[in-house]
């Protein structure tokens, strides 16, 4: 009844007359192997609103009601108007079936395979690399709130737990609820406060049989570890063997800032912007603005670096892969990103993989201000030597070091070379030549034009997929990526029907190239 009301081209229409063709109930098969227990919901209606909810940024409840009274939702899902919609936990348990298959991001596969048989990205050979965070749902929390949450989890999950924290955890009462009530601006409060915190901390975990508890109580049990290490240091003129601590003066690497999800991290985007949470990366084709492949990692440390997760990123992307008979072998695009991912692993990598780098170069800092760079030494790989700006040549080392040392003396560049008594010394990275390369071929005007025209592309991309999103709804970097696969599968979605997806004689096309 309320089908024909539906705007030709919307999500709406289209789900509702297609969705059994893009999720049939075998795409699904897997995740309930026994007869015995499985939804009565059908397979197509639940990706239909797990693609919706994600698209309009609903919880679990919204979405449910929207099913419930909202007639498009209604008409995408097949169902009658009088028809009540099933409860809310039925998308929990089918996200969980989802996350623990061998395809949790299947939904995502499935409109990643849309695309590519419309053809649409056929001789589209420019691919964008890029990032954003998301901010999590949970609150950032002090080192005194995650030292006291961290005791109190030991004693609500581990095996003997209870009785080890009322045993050996003596300088704070865990069962007060609340934060611990203290002259919170008088800075000898606050370090005996964390010196007791700090001291129960060490004593449960001396206590604690680490090895003999199973995997998720050792999890819990590290996780204090690390809240317990990674904040304090010995208070001044101690060494720490006298139990006085106190909040350090710096800001631990890869620091957890909340009990409650321990992998989203602190990011900043500029010095003077910081967010929490996760980030997501994504490959994005600049002219239509799809995705084609993405992925979430916590928002600071050594496996979220962009260049790395980016390669990796390209590396998954179905779309660039041609078929040859039985095989598929990749396409060499154009690799657009900014300066983030111009580090010489990554240049390399691409190199390696046949692609051609439309990065922008890293900026170089001389040692003093408008002084000499790296790019004014002459480096020759094949003779293993420099030569600095005032024609002197050193051999490069095994561990490509280079000394310069005493012929800095008397040198006349000296004062826009370098400060250091012993003279200059250079560290080469090991795919010197490569970053050399690339900042050459970055003063091309055809590279500029390049990266002028489409890298900013990736921008109009990533604002589609924060709009109203970019606060996460789940707890640790499974669940969000789940969630952030769902997000790119809808927003696809809802490009291809813009650039005019159709179905003809059972083959998706599109009617815009």
């Amino acid at each position: 009844m309320a089908g024909g009301l539906l705007e030709p081209g919307s999500v709406y229409a289209f789900l509702a007359e297609h969705r059994t063709a893009l999720f049939p109930e075998a795409l699904f098969a897997d995740l309930f192997r026994s007869a015995r227990g499985r939804p009565s919901v059908p397979a197509d209606v639940v990706a239909t609103v797990l693609v919706l909810q994600t698209l309009n940024g609903l919880s679990d409840r919204e979405a449910a009601e929207a099913v419930t009274f909202d007639l498009r939702w209604k008409a995408a899902c097949g169902l009658a108007v009088q028809a009540p919609a099933f409860h809310p936990s039925t998308l929990t348990y089918w996200r969980r079936r989802l996350a623990a298959s061998q395809r949790p991001n299947r939904i995502f596969e499935v409109i990643t395979a849309v695309v590519t048989e419309t053809g649409i990205l056929t001789g589209k050979t420019r691919r964008a690399l890029d990032s954003t965070v998301l901010e999590d749902a949970v609150a950032t929390q002090d080192t005194v709130t995650q030292l006291i949450a961290a005791i109190r989890r030991v004693a609500r999950e581990v095996t003997g737990g209870k009785d080890a924290v009322a045993e050996h955890c003596v300088g704070y009462d865990y069962s007060q609820p609340g934060k611990p009530r203290i002259a919170w601006e008088d800075p000898a409060a606050r370090d005996e406060l964390v010196s007791a915190l700090v001291a129960d901390a060490i004593a449960l975990l001396a206590h604690l049989e680490v090895e003999a508890l199973p995997e998720e109580e050792q999890q819990v049990v590290a996780l204090l570890a690390v809240i317990a290490g990674q904040d304090v240091e010995p208070a001044e003129g101690s060494d720490g063997t006298d139990g006085r601590w106190r909040i350090a003066r710096k800001v631990a690497y890869d620091r957890v800032i909340s009990t409650v999800d321990p992998e989203t991290r602190h990011a900043h985007k500029t010095t003077a912007q910081r967010r929490n949470g996760f980030k997501a990366h994504v490959v994005v084709e600049p002219v239509t603005g799809l995705i084609t492949a993405t992925t979430l990692t916590k928002a600071a440390g050594a496996e979220s670096a962009d260049g790395s997760v980016g390669i990796d990123l390209l590396a998954t992307d179905t779309t660039l892969s041609a078929a040859q008979g039985a095989t598929a072998v990749p396409v060499p695009v154009e690799v657009l990103a900014d300066s983030a991912y111009g580090t010489g692993e990554v240049l390399a990598a691409l190199d390696a993989a046949g692609h051609t780098a439309i990065i922008k170069p890293w900026p170089l800092r001389p040692a003093i201000p408008g002084g000499f760079t790296i790019e004014d030494f002459t480096v020759d790989e094949s003779a293993g030597t420099v030569t600095c700006p005032n024609g002197l040549t050193r051999r490069i080392t095994a561990k490509r070091k280079v000394t310069f040392g005493a012929c800095c003396r008397g040198c006349p560049l000296r004062e826009r070379c370098t400060t250091a008594a012993r003279g200059r010394k250079l560290d080469l990275h090991p795919h010197d030549a490569l970053q050399r390369t690339q900042r050459a071929n970055a003063q091309d005007p055809s590279f500029q034009q390049t990266y002028r025209t489409w890298r900013p592309m990736v921008e109009r991309t990533i604002a589609w997929l924060t709009r109203d999103n970019r606060k996460v709804r789940y707890r640790g970097i499974t669940k969000n990526d789940h969630w952030l696969h769902h997000r790119a599968a809808a927003i696809n979605l809802r490009r291809l029907l813009s650039l005019g997806l159709h179905r003809s004689a059972g083959t998706w096309t599109v009617t815009t190239a």
